[in-house]
């Protein structure tokens, strides 16, 4: 049934005509209905009657507006479907070629916390941090007070054990020489004999006992076991420390490494990718670098393994301490397409991208996603190369929906 907001939504429905046509019908007097008002008086007119007389009224109504609902329904085909504008993104895929960096801290291959090999009190510590120093170089002093009476305890000791033993030989000589000719007896010659004994090993241990004293005299001077610089300072002096409580740290000249703090995802990477170190404090240059260790174990508090990877052409201009960035290059033959986060979907069927087709229309395409990054997502699998992938809204569009492409900027 039509209705009046048919008609008044229909575009091609003339509003001005028939709204002059309605207001021409409302003030028509109708004959028929006055002249049975007029003759019946002060009395109501039945259902039927009124039928009959509003009937030939309707009729005229519905042939003022049924041309031009006729108009309307001819002229309502449906409108022809508008293009959607969609941004897309050309697929070209690419080895692919990973490369992270991590930052960490040059330091000397071999570092060594020197300490005395006796314990005492520190009169003297004759370097400081940064201190270059050379084999045998005396880098603190203890006390020799001590040290020195227990050498000369020692060398009594020594003097007493010679002298019982030239003893026990005296005795043992003319204990022999009585023996040849019958004047003592077996008894008395291996008593004599032990003796003699005795008092060669009480020589031979006073003996040792001096050289220990005179090695730890020596020890109360701290010297430097290798060429290098001096890196920390762990004790001054009047300080009392114990037997090889550190004193300060060696850094040896030669060799030096990049320490970094690598994650777990990284571990076995490491091993087979290519190092390369820059520095901050050497702009432009990279160091050829190569893996030397690697920790078996993540540390507990941060959870990554150590790695030193030794530089290989380190010159003067490589001071420790200094702040490098290595960075690990792993290549691989799989080729890859790198498409924005946001071409890639999921509606339950695993990863998907929409697809331009030939007629320019859109198409659901699955594709294979072999690692997310922040920005990017690499695909090995399920597009062609130079397909039309969209790269935005594809949470707002349906397959078969026509679209115009506009090329990612």
């Amino acid at each position: 049934m039509t209705t009046l907001a048919d008609v008044s939504a229909c575009p091609k429905t003339d509003d001005q005509r028939v709204l002059s046509a309605l207001t021409n019908y409302r003030r028509t007097p109708d004959s028929k209905l006055s002249a049975a008002v007029a003759a019946r008086p002060g009395l109501r007119l039945s259902r039927f009657e009124l039928f009959a007389i509003l009937l030939p009224r309707l009729a005229v109504l519905l042939g003022i507006l049924g041309p031009a609902l006729a108009g309307c329904q001819a002229d309502s085909a449906p409108a022809a479907q508008v293009e959607r504008p969609v941004q897309v993104q050309r697929v070209a895929f690419a080895s692919e070629g990973t490369a992270r960096s991590f930052v960490g801290v040059v330091r000397a291959r071999y570092e060594t916390d020197l300490g005395f090999r006796v314990a005492g009190k520190i009169v003297t510590r004759l370097v400081n941090v940064g201190d270059r120093v050379r084999t045998g170089d005396v880098i603190a002093r203890l006390d020799p007070q001590d040290l020195k009476l227990q050498v000369e305890s020692a060398e009594a000791e020594f003097a007493a054990a010679t002298s019982n033993l030239t003893q026990a030989a005296t005795d043992f000589d003319r204990a022999v020489s009585l023996r040849d000719r019958g004047f003592t007896s077996n008894l008395d010659f291996d008593r004599r004999k032990t003796a003699k004994d005795e008092a060669e090993g009480r020589l031979e241990r006073a003996r040792r006992a001096l050289d220990l004293a005179r090695n730890q005299l020596e020890y109360a001077d701290l010297k430097a076991d290798a060429d290098g610089v001096i890196t920390a300072i762990m004790a001054e002096p009047g300080q009392v420390v114990a037997l090889g409580q550190p004193v300060a740290r060696l850094a040896h000249k030669g060799e030096k490494e990049a320490v970094v703090a690598l994650p777990e995802t990284w571990v076995n990477e490491a091993r087979d990718a290519q190092p390369a170190v820059t520095l901050w404090s050497v702009p432009g240059r990279t160091f050829h670098a190569h893996l030397r260790e690697l920790s078996p174990q993540a540390d507990p508090t941060t959870r990554t393994y150590a790695a030193r990877f030794t530089l290989d052409d380190a010159d003067d201009s490589v001071a420790l301490g200094m702040t490098a960035t290595v960075t690990l290059a792993r290549a691989s033959g799989a080729a890859v397409a790198r498409l924005p986060l946001a071409a890639v979907f999921n509606r339950g069927e695993g990863p998907s991208v929409f697809v331009v087709n030939d007629a320019r229309t859109l198409a659901i395409r699955p594709v294979t996603v072999a690692s997310f990054t922040e920005r990017v997502a690499l695909v090995t699998g399920g597009l062609r190369e130079g397909d039309e992938v969209v790269t935005l809204g594809v949470q707002k569009l349906e397959p078969g929906l026509k679209v115009r492409t506009l090329d990612t900027p």
